[in-house]
């Protein structure tokens, strides 16, 4: 879901996505906007997402994919 969203955002990214890849400055480099556009593509895809859910802030690729890995095994 990462990987499409980036796509479509024009962004150039490993495919691979090492899960400590950050989000914003030297890694993805997302702004505020699109920060914002991927929580609500996660929103919709997912029912929830880990910008909006009142913890942390994500800050890397992994811990995008540990919320959902926890709200699976939840």
């Amino acid at each position: 879901m990462i990987a499409t969203f980036l796509t479509g955002a024009k962004k150039a990214f490993d495919p691979e996505l090492p899960g400590d890849t950050d989000l914003y400055g030297g890694g993805l480099e997302l702004d505020s906007l699109e920060a914002a556009e991927l929580s609500a593509m996660l929103e919709d895809e997912f029912g929830t997402d880990p910008f909006s859910a009142g913890e942390e802030m994500p800050e890397t690729v992994g811990e995008v994919l540990a919320f959902y890995e926890a709200a699976a095994t939840a």
